[in-house]
């Protein structure tokens, strides 16, 4: 059982300090994998006792057996497909991907620093001189690409940055410190990505990342960082608790920029029926 599901089981018995420190087990499983009992009493605000009576609780021996557990889970989450695929398929899939999903939407939103999130909508309407790059690994691409088409609606500016990396390389040659980075990609990381996210901050750009882990190498470069819950139903990483949060964004700024917005999609609408593109037929 993962060691949320313990939580959830055993919630009605845990006092309010212990319902603290669970918080912190199920929101920052990384404090937990990399920290010490004092420091996870420290995030949650409650005694180092309170935390080895929690492991207690849960079922686990102490703080150490509890985290190998969560590490486990860090580690099964990081494991590459080839090896997810052998572990035995759940009796219900559409039952598991339900559940799954949803937590991945759950956990990512609730996730969210307001106002880290509220610092991005900023950054992402923005419409100056500056232009916001959206930079992605290949397996998250096509939320990238979603993305800036979207965000491309709502004001001017946007550009997806793909293809090989030739073309990444001219089209981020004269990025500049007006210029917002938006760089998404998930563990295994894509080193191309990570080298031309690393040029674009280098030059003054503004990053904003999307990604799996606060220990993402994303994650210490970009000025705001937001992280994505990826657990897969199956052998692959959901991007669904991604896409919620591009999703978040998008719709921050489309309030941002209620008046512009409003305009611009007028205007592409307009586009659309001159050119018969779509039919409701």
């Amino acid at each position: 059982m993962m060691v949320s599901a313990q939580i959830d089981a055993h919630l009605p018995r845990l006092t309010k300090a212990e319902r603290r420190v669970a918080a912190v087990v199920a929101d920052d499983p990384e404090a937990v994998a990399f920290g010490t009992v004092a420091d996870v009493a420290r995030q949650a605000g409650a005694s180092g006792a309170t935390v080895v009576r929690l492991a207690a609780k849960l079922g686990f021996e102490g703080f150490v057996d509890l985290q190998a557990a969560v590490r486990d889970e860090m580690a099964r989450r990081l494991r590459p497909a080839s090896e997810r695929i052998r572990r035995p398929a759940p009796g219900d899939v559409l039952g598991t991907a339900l559940a799954v999903e949803i937590a991945n939407v759950a956990a990512t939103l609730e996730a969210v620093d307001r106002a880290g999130f509220e610092t991005a909508v900023g950054l992402l309407s923005g419409t100056g001189a500056g232009r916001v790059l959206v930079l992605s690994g290949d397996a998250s691409s096509g939320v990238a690409s979603l993305f800036a088409d979207e965000l491309s609606m709502l004001r001017p500016g946007v550009a997806l940055v793909d293809g090989s990396e030739v073309r990444v390389a001219r089209l981020l040659a004269d990025v500049g410190p007006s210029d917002v980075v938006v760089v998404l990609d998930l563990a295994r990381y894509d080193r191309a990505v990570l080298d031309a996210a690393g040029r674009a901050a280098a030059a003054g750009a503004t990053l904003v990342a999307l990604t799996d882990s606060a220990l993402s190498p994303l994650s210490s470069a970009a000025a705001v960082s937001f992280t994505a819950s990826v657990t897969g139903a199956g052998p692959f990483d959901s991007h669904v608790g991604l896409l919620a949060l591009a999703n978040a964004l998008l719709a921050g700024v489309a309030a941002r920029l209620r008046r512009s917005a409003t305009d611009r999609l007028d205007r592409v609408e307009s586009a659309w029926r001159t050119a018969a593109a779509l039919t409701d037929a």
